[in-house]
């Protein structure tokens, strides 16, 4: 039997039951792809990073949601940087994941607690609404954009909130990003309760109906909030219901900086 350690962490929380949840698991050397993706489908969480050691301070790093392994994550890179620094010993100042499709990307540690990343900000082009999108989120947005995702944005935190939409039409549509495919929806409203963004994430396209927390989708809200506004800084909040994840990202020039705690869950050991 082959034993690998294994931890669930939630990402982009201060306290259990809040953020996103990722399991962290790291290996000598990557098992086979089939292997993987299995392994993720048993721990049933939006993503499980596997993590392999190259040089110090370096980990090669790859991602799987239950159905497919997937170009960029935050929330669980922010948990594989949280399992080093707080259960791997890792005293270092900054640790480098390397990733097969987003480079090389980068975690430390700040003196509040939190940890940053800095990934890749997304580009992204305005397209007309698309009426079978509208009829399947359900709501009209005011203005539509295609990156990496579909964006949709609204005018009220409270029609983010209100969004109940068809799952099942939304996953074969949308944005056909080479990388990320389709069934992948961003909706955000620029205000909210205290914060600057209130967003949603929905990617049915992935595997996951609905993502609490989604790092990855920041590397585009950062950006698209510096071209309607003129802000490089912003405090966002991913209103998962009965969850919810705060994210405070700053564009600096093609880079996103995502600033988030993470806490420990479960800790223990994946049997093969």
């Amino acid at each position: 039997m082959t034993k690998i350690p294994f931890a669930q962490i939630d990402a982009f929380a201060s306290r259990p039951f809040e953020g996103n949840q990722a399991c962290v698991m790291p290996l000598d050397t990557f098992l086979p792809d089939a292997i993987l993706q299995r392994i993720a489908a048993e721990n049933n969480v939006a993503e499980t990073a596997f993590i392999v050691p190259e040089t110090e301070g370096v980990w090669a790093l790859r991602w799987f949601t239950p159905a497919v392994e997937v170009p960029l994550c935050g929330h669980a890179t922010l948990a594989a940087g949280h399992y080093l620094y707080t259960l791997g010993a890792y005293a270092g100042e900054q640790i480098t994941f390397r990733t097969r499709k987003s480079g090389d990307l980068y975690v430390r540690q700040l003196d509040d607690g939190r940890l940053e990343m800095d990934f890749p900000a997304q580009a992204f082009t305005e397209t007309e609404p698309n009426d079978e999108i509208i009829a399947a989120l359900g709501a009209r947005p005011e203005k539509c954009f295609e990156g990496p995702c579909y964006v949709a944005l609204y005018d009220t935190a409270e029609q983010i909130k209100a969004l109940n939409p068809d799952l099942e039409q939304l996953k074969t549509l949308g944005s056909n990003d080479a990388n990320w495919g389709v069934g992948n929806f961003g909706c955000l409203a620029l205000e909210g309760d205290g914060v600057d963004v209130t967003s949603r994430f929905f990617a049915p396209g992935s595997g996951i109906p609905e993502d609490p927390a989604t790092g990855s989708w920041h590397c585009l809200v950062a950006p698209l909030v510096e071209a309607l506004t003129g802000n490089v800084e912003a405090k966002c909040f991913q209103a998962y219901p009965g969850r919810g994840a705060y994210v405070d990202t700053q564009l600096v020039g093609d880079r996103v900086k995502l600033r988030g705690h993470s806490v420990t869950v479960i800790e223990g050991t994946f049997t093969l």
